[in-house]
């Protein structure tokens, strides 16, 4: 079995990373404070196609794979 990255997973994971250094990190100690994020980020994920990121293509969606997934939320967290 093979476990290393595919070109793939790294270009969708350094989309997530970018997108979350320029518009959630320099934000989310005020979201804290504030109990509540940007209400711009989300549709913003939408464009980038994260929030659709394991769904299927068929039904709109980017149709990457669970390990895709997975390094969108570990980007985000």
């Amino acid at each position: 079995m093979d476990f290393l990255l595919t070109e793939e997973h790294l270009m969708a994971q350094k989309m997530v990373r970018d997108f979350a250094q320029k518009e959630v990190y320099p934000t989310i100690k005020e979201w804290d404070r504030k109990q509540q994020m940007n209400p711009d980020v989300l549709p913003r994920m939408g464009e980038l196609g994260i929030l659709g990121i394991n769904i299927p293509l068929m039904y709109g969606g980017q149709g990457f794979d669970y390990i895709t997934l997975a390094l969108a939320c570990e980007e985000l967290e």
